[in-house]
């Protein structure tokens, strides 16, 4: 995995920020917010798979939420006590990337669930080229 040094000169500042030390970005300002394009999203940091788009819908809360990860093996979440609240953080397996949080706000005919992700914590792989990327086994997921 990528050391310290090589994750700050290729992520971005925010991205870095979101991904190694927990923090979150602004709500409506993320690129995945209002994006609702066929593919999936994947931890900016290690390329692992995380959501797809089939499971994005608009919560209104200002980030990109999804009702289930692609793979749940892929996340893990964590007790967070911050802000004075109780939250259940996410994060990435493989990476340990922070990504967000999981509410049980979500729609309850899809689980109950809502991943509330930082567009700053993935990278979106459309359909049409999840071969060449080399993610053509999640292919199906679009028909």
């Amino acid at each position: 995995m990528d050391n310290k040094d090589d994750l700050k000169n290729r992520l971005s500042k925010e991205a870095y920020e979101v991904t190694q030390h927990a923090a979150t970005e602004r709500p409506f300002s993320g690129k995945y917010d209002d994006f609702y394009e066929d593919g999936i999203y994947v931890d900016i940091v290690s390329g692992e798979p995380l959501f797809s788009s089939t499971d994005k819908y608009n919560a209104g809360c200002g980030w990109p939420s999804f009702t289930k990860p692609i793979n749940q093996a892929n996340v893990t979440e964590h007790t967070d006590t911050s802000l004075l609240m109780t939250r259940t953080e996410v994060k990435s397996q493989k990476a340990d990337s922070h990504l967000g949080h999981v509410f049980e706000d979500g729609p309850v005919t899809d689980g109950g669930l809502r991943y509330c992700i930082n567009s700053a914590a993935l990278k979106f792989i459309p359909a049409n080229k999840l071969e060449q990327a080399g993610y053509g086994e999640y292919r199906f997921l679009f028909g």
